[in-house]
């Protein structure tokens, strides 16, 4: 009889073999050698879900497009960061009540803690985060590792603000950008490994301009929510919410800024542009900080300022400050001064700093529309993103 070619269901537990005649005493299934659980369910799975940046290209589309800055090592870390984020951003859309939103919430608390135990749920972000862990202890033992506690402080801070709580004061809305989107650029760091106070520096304030403008993008979907799915069982979702404004108190206080004002007339709000602008101008400032020092340093200078969190208990900074952990400072020899260390450490981060570009477009394009923040030009993305990005790795520059 002429071969036929088997094509089994499961082709990474079994191998495709060829029968050549009814009488041969070939195996029909042979398995496949046994790989270890996190590289079989990465290798399909998680990649399929992940890498293919199907969720991260619809709702995340900025990082989508700055993975390609990324060294390709530093890709699954920062694939599992970013989809963690995104996995906690959308817990109070697609929570029914307050309970299963605590419990949703409590569940990655119990998932990081099981995932820095490398003993993760079957849960694609928690594989490959646990992955990412695995790989770095097998090639840097002796490196500060990522910690648990920065993921713990990052579940909290969305926990916290999850049911649109409003910001008392312009400082608490930069602390909560601190809490989250610098600490995303901290543990991306942390994956490289780095450990500098120079990068946390320069990653802190950019993360600090994106919070806050992701705050600002984010006031026209709470103030006019869509509307309830009907088809859905999640009745008490974001559609099926009243509308909130998320401008920090004492900033809508100074503006004359009044919530029913803005839930009723919009953009045409008394003061809201005001409100707008003061809150814009504090994610500028911080960017203009963040090119300065990264001038600064180019230069051979110093950064300008103390780093305020450089001593938390999560950052395992060496004794001179200028890094610890990382491949730039650990040449060993001693020859290189603390200058020309923040260099090669500042040229290796320079890939998480591109999170700056995203942000500076859309707060270009927030004040030719006059600081209208419902404007329809705020709504779609940025065609200009993938040339700008590309113009700020070649300058090293953003």
């Amino acid at each position: 009889m002429g071969s036929t070619i088997f094509r089994l269901q499961h082709p990474h537990n079994v191998r495709r073999v060829r029968r050549r005649s009814p009488s041969s005493d070939t195996i029909l299934h042979q398995p496949a050698p046994v790989r270890p659980f996190h590289s079989t369910l990465i290798s399909r799975a998680t990649r399929r879900k992940l890498i293919s940046g199907q969720n991260r290209r619809q709702y995340d589309h900025p990082a989508y497009i700055l993975t390609t800055f990324l060294p390709p090592s530093l890709r699954p870390a920062y694939l599992a960061i970013r989809a963690l984020n995104l996995e906690l951003a959308r817990i109070p859309d697609t929570s029914s009540t307050h309970a299963v939103l605590a419990m949703r919430y409590q569940f990655w608390r119990t998932t990081i803690t099981s995932t820095f135990a490398l003993s993760p749920v079957k849960q694609p972000v928690a594989v490959l985060l646990s992955s990412v862990l695995l790989r770095r202890q097998q090639h840097h033992p002796n490196k500060p590792a990522m910690t648990p506690s920065r993921f713990l402080r990052l579940i909290s801070t969305r926990e916290k603000y999850a049911t649109d709580a409003p910001y008392p004061t312009l400082d608490s809305l930069e602390q909560y950008a601190e809490n989250t989107y610098s600490t995303l650029s901290y543990l991306t760091l942390s994956a490289i490994p780095m450990h500098s106070v120079t990068a946390d520096h320069i990653a802190s304030h950019i993360g600090k301009a994106a919070g806050i403008v992701a705050v600002l993008r984010g006031v026209p979907l709470l103030a006019f929510p869509p509307p309830p799915n009907h088809h859905s069982n999640n009745n008490e979702s974001r559609g099926g919410r009243q509308g909130a404004v998320t401008l920090p108190l004492d900033v809508m206080a100074e503006c004359g800024v009044r919530e029913e004002d803005v839930l009723r007339r919009g953009c045409e709000a008394a003061g809201l542009r005001d409100a707008v602008f003061k809150v814009a101008t504090r994610a500028s400032d911080h960017l203009i900080t963040a090119r300065q020092m990264l001038r600064n340093v180019k230069e051979g200078g110093d950064v300008g300022h103390a780093f305020e969190h450089e001593y938390e208990r999560e950052n395992p900074y060496g004794d001179d400050g200028a890094g610890a952990g990382g491949e730039a400072s650990g040449s060993g020899d001693g020859e290189l001064g603390k200058g020309e260390i923040q260099k090669m450490e500042v040229e290796k981060a320079f890939g998480v700093f591109m999170d700056a570009v995203p942000t500076a477009l859309w707060l270009g394009r927030l004040e030719k529309l006059d600081f209208d923040v419902f404007g329809e030009g705020l709504r779609g993305r940025d065609w200009r993103l993938p040339w700008k990005a590309w113009v700020a790795w070649r300058r090293r520059m953003f």
